[in-house]
């Protein structure tokens, strides 16, 4: 038993530690594969908070680990995309806590034209799921912007063509927002540019475009990459000001093509598109002018001569004023026999009230009343019911001083109103004419006589004076007795 625990013979073999082992094996790898370039598919890749970069590399059988440190993934042009072919410059090395080798990139490009092709057909596919290439979320331009804001290079060929061609067609205030047009710098100054302009605040110092163009001059794939960018693409999608892209020439297509509002073919385009041509608009105007004037003439001319044909039609005033002037004279003729018998009417009618609102009759009910509920109360022993009927008998009170001030105003204005009747009754009634001088002559049945036959064949005749009547004789010797009683006395000689 005890050779079971005897050392075994390890011979000239070497000892080596884990640790001893590993960094063997990584100075090995480091020194074998200092520089090399790769060629692979992007696989998984993650992105933590520390702003490194890890990914898959890998091809049809084999897969390697890459690192991209914070500082190079901020410099890469093309940023990683899982599925993209690419060619990466690096290191290998090792990661001894997990027993791996992997590679440092330094440089990242994509494998030829097509690998950027296939990614951005890849993105085209994703934004066109999310529907920011739909036609109805495009807004119209302004037709006529006060202020563009232009985003390109201020030192290219592209922002002297576009002044150019705003100053043949219509001037307008510009606004330049420089920013580099390739290279990897492109993608996030043309989002700042975006951003900025749509940060600004109308009537603020600095004004707030109107419309936004895009613009670059053409070249190659890799030169317009950065206009493929998605970061570029999303801005221009989620501007709120209307945008014209003019990346390139009008066979080359950006992404931003496709998210904007509109698409010109070429810089130069674009300013044709943001601003009409000033000539034509006043020739507009004039030729609007003109025919509002010709239209105007015209509409007074037909105007003017309905109005001549309705005065021949129309009737003299002569000829309207007739009949409501006839009219006036009848009623003019029956208003004196209408107001009388108004009056006698409004009188019967107001003699029935009158007499049962006299005020005295009236306050003698309420005290009958008020002494019958006197009564009714002694025999009642409960306060409250006491202090009811006294609170009753004030409220009482009030109501009977105001019934009867009501009352009393009530046949105080037909009083008033009938009284004024009856002196226009007696101005326009007969009395007035017998206080004048006047008489009336009436037969033995009392009927009026208007005629001395009349007079002559009454067997007694009664004549009304203004101060009473008198009875006469019928026959001629009457007549003539009832003109020597209706005749003044003589007037005596003063000598």
């Amino acid at each position: 038993m005890s050779d079971l625990f005897e050392p075994a013979e390890t011979g000239n073999t070497p000892e080596f530690t884990v640790s001893e082992l590993s960094g063997a094996v990584k100075k090995v790898i480091e020194g074998e594969f200092s520089f090399v370039r790769v060629r692979g598919e992007l696989g998984r890749i993650s992105r933590p908070k520390s702003g490194h970069v890890y990914l898959d590399l890998k091809d049809d059988s084999a897969v390697m680990s890459g690192i991209i440190w914070r500082g190079v993934a901020q410099r890469l042009e093309v940023q990683p995309e899982e599925g993209m072919e690419v060619i990466v410059t690096g290191r290998l090395t090792t990661y001894p806590g997990q027993s791996r080798y992997q590679i440092i990139i330094e440089d990242m490009r994509p494998a030829g034209l097509g690998a950027l092709m296939a990614m951005l057909e890849k993105r085209k596919a994703l934004l066109q799921a999310e529907g920011l290439f739909d036609p109805s979320r495009k807004r119209p331009l302004p037709f006529l912007p006060e202020v563009i804001g232009v985003i390109t290079s201020p030192t290219g060929a592209v922002i002297r063509d576009i002044l150019h061609r705003l100053r043949d067609r219509f001037p307008r205030k510009v606004l330049i927002w420089p920013v580099a047009v390739q290279g990897q710098n492109c993608a996030p100054e043309v989002v700042r540019a975006i951003e900025g302009f749509n940060r600004l605040r109308p009537g603020g110092a600095l004004p707030r475009p109107d419309l936004l163009i895009v613009a670059r001059g053409g070249g190659s794939v890799e030169d317009l990459w950065g206009f493929n960018e998605e970061s570029v693409a999303r801005a221009a999608a989620a501007s709120a000001i209307p945008l014209i892209s003019a990346v390139g020439h009008e066979t080359d297509t950006t992404l931003i093509d496709f998210v904007s509002d509109r698409r010109a073919p070429t810089p130069t385009a674009a300013a044709e598109m943001a601003v009409p041509v000033r000539m034509d608009l006043l020739a507009r105007v004039a030729e609007a002018q003109s025919r509002l004037t010709r239209a105007q003439g015209q509409r007074l001319e037909v105007r003017g001569q309905r109005l001549r044909d309705l005065v021949r039609v129309m009737p003299r005033a002569e000829t309207l004023l007739e009949g409501p002037r006839q009219r006036l004279d009848l009623l003019a003729d029956r208003l004196p026999q209408a107001l009388i018998r108004g009056v006698d009417r409004r009188r019967l009618a107001l003699s029935g009230p009158a007499g049962a609102l006299r005020p005295g009759l009236l306050t003698r009910l309420l005290a009958l009343r008020g002494e019958a509920l006197g009564r009714r109360a002694d025999r009642l022993s409960l306060r409250p019911i006491q202090r009811d009927l006294t609170q009753g008998r004030a409220r009482l009170e009030v109501l009977a001083e105001r019934l009867a001030e009501a009352g009393a105003r009530r046949i105080a204005m037909p009083r008033d109103r009938l009284a004024g009747l009856e002196r226009l009754l007696q101005t326009l009634s007969y009395k007035g004419t017998l206080a004048r001088g006047y008489a009336v002559v009436r037969g033995e049945d009392g009927q009026v006589l208007t005629r001395q036959a009349e007079a002559q064949a009454a067997a007694a005749l009664e004549i009304e004076f203004a101060d009473g009547r008198v009875k006469a004789g019928g026959g001629t010797v009457g007549v003539k007795s009832a003109r020597r009683a209706a005749k003044p006395p003589e007037q005596g000689s003063l000598f």
